[in-house]
């Protein structure tokens, strides 16, 4: 089961340029029924979806250190204030989208919002793995995101084995869905291209830019 998110053919989206360290949401999703039954992880993941597409920005910031050391799988992360400002109701779990570093080219992602049941952490995060290779770390540059759906729930795992299998289960998941129409066209947002995206955010500045969001439209 898929949770696919479709655009209203009769409305017109007006998309206004997006500032370091901000977000926008809208609410012009909904769900399109399958034939097969749903899944647990699928039917709590409709709660999240009045907010998606979700639009945030922010400088990157350095996490547990897990991502590339321990799953081989390297994450970027969003300052503690994009975390804590995210809508009530995009719950914690595994989402996928769009993302891209400074002005760079946008790439296909899966994110991780919440505590990581396996590492137990304490501290709420948005991890997020862009789904291509790059040649080195982009620490206090600009991450633009955009979550276009969600994947399943967050959970523990018997083994760090299970957690890098589940995690490369979710990388292909999202490769799939990332080529559906309805969400292949959101790597064209001018929220990738506006003008504010070409300047990341230096680490003076950060207090004042990239440690707010703004939700809405």
């Amino acid at each position: 089961m898929y949770i696919n998110i479709l655009f209203s053919h009769s409305r017109v989206l007006a998309v206004k340029t997006v500032p370091v360290g901000t977000a926008r949401l809208t609410s012009l999703c909904r769900v399109r029924g399958h034939s097969v039954a749903p899944s647990k992880a699928a039917v709590s993941g409709i709660q999240n979806m009045k907010s998606l597409p979700y639009f945030c920005r922010g400088e990157v910031v350095r996490g547990f250190g897990r991502g590339s050391k321990e799953l081989g799988i390297p994450t970027a992360n969003f300052p503690d204030s994009v975390v804590d400002n995210l809508p009530a109701d995009i719950s914690t779990g595994i989402y996928y989208g769009w993302a891209c570093i400074g002005n760079g080219d946008v790439y296909k992602m899966v994110m991780s919002i919440g505590w990581n049941p396996y590492y137990k952490n304490t501290k709420k995060s948005m991890e997020t793995h862009i789904i291509h290779k790059f040649k080195e770390d982009f620490y206090g540059q600009t991450l633009s995101a955009v979550l276009v759906g969600y994947i399943r729930s967050e959970k523990s795992f018997p083994s760090l084995e299970d957690l890098i299998a589940a995690i490369n289960s979710d990388i292909e998941e999202a490769k799939v869905q990332l080529e559906l129409p309805e969400h292949s066209k959101l790597k064209e947002d001018n929220f990738f291209t506006s003008t504010t995206n070409s300047s990341p955010v230096s680490s003076s500045s950060a207090a004042s830019t990239s440690q707010s969001i703004i939700n809405g439209h």
